[in-house]
């Protein structure tokens, strides 16, 4: 089957005449000049263990739920969902849970639930199963964004490794996931790990941060670049978890953008967006900004 050219060359004319719509940000500039919330696009979160790439992603999908009504599926298998409800509830209050009263609980966890749902983890999912499980929800329960966290703990589909070896898999596993975005108009976020060599890469003895490990590169994925080239953006998570003072920044370089057209752009290499945990891990601010009270609408918001 062949493309309608008439409707692509209908877009370029758009982009010409500058009627192509900017994607939604979160009305930070600093933020949203490098990454936009696109509907239909494979992203692909890279970071090394324990540098809070869940955590930030969770925060992220908050705002964007808050600011534009988005709502999320979460297929996460390292964390327990109550865990992740705690989070996403504390984000919302800027509290830890034992800080606030009974109908701040009771009202932030309503929201919560109706915003976010959570796969039950009990099972194990190869990609086509989680695949056909989203779609099933899908049809019954709207949403648009679907976090996937991480790639590493999908059970292999035994008949199409064998047929087809590793490599080929999990491109084969990004095609699909891609066909999913455009087919069913909805955001995956991908959470992936750094290979074990970039894991042994630290900064050099005259470096300011000697010692610590460096991001990690688009390359840099279990599995080599093919995952960067499958993506349409790349975002890549960073946290130097035993700095004495700054453990509580995470660091987000912006690796690709595919689509420039409608917002968004990678981050210059050693000027990475910067965000700051509050105290207590309730939130983050960036350049002093507190991101929540940004998306929140003065006049209707409930909270």
């Amino acid at each position: 089957m062949l493309i309608e050219f008439k409707e692509h060359l209908n877009y370029l004319e758009q982009i010409r005449s500058g009627q192509v719509k900017t994607a939604l940000g979160i009305g930070v500039q600093n933020f949203d000049e490098y990454l936009r919330f696109k509907s239909s696009n494979f992203n692909i979160i890279l970071g090394h263990a324990n540098v809070g790439k869940t955590s930030v992603a969770l925060y992220l999908m908050l705002l964007y739920t808050i600011k534009h009504k988005k709502r999320w599926l979460i297929y996460s298998s390292e964390n327990e969902p109550h865990s992740l409800i705690k989070k996403l509830i504390e984000f919302l209050e800027k509290k830890t849970i034992k800080q606030m009263t009974n109908e701040r609980f009771k009202k932030s966890s309503d929201f919560i639930n109706e915003h976010f749902k959570f796969v039950d983890t009990s099972k194990m999912y190869t990609y086509k199963d989680l695949l056909e499980l989203a779609t099933h929800i899908k049809n019954a329960w709207d949403y648009h964004g679907f976090f996937i966290d991480p790639y590493n703990s999908l059970k292999k589909d035994a008949e199409l490794l064998k047929s087809i070896g590793g490599h080929e898999y999990d491109y084969s596993v990004c095609t699909e996931f891609r066909i999913f975005c455009k087919k069913n108009n909805i955001s995956i976020w991908l959470n992936t790990h750094a290979n074990t060599e970039a894991l042994r890469k630290k900064h050099p003895a005259m470096h300011q941060y000697a010692g610590h490990p460096i991001p990690p590169m688009a390359s840099d994925v279990e599995g080599g670049g093919k995952f960067v080239n499958r993506a349409d953006d790349f975002i890549v998570i960073d946290r130097m978890v035993q700095h004495k003072s700054l453990y509580m920044y995470n660091y987000l370089h912006i690796r690709k953008v595919k689509e420039i057209e409608t917002g968004g752009r990678p981050t210059p290499l050693e000027d990475p967006i910067e965000l700051k945990a509050m105290q207590n891990n309730v939130g983050y601010t960036l350049n002093d900004i507190d991101l929540l009270e940004s998306v929140k609408m003065p006049a209707n918001n409930p909270f």
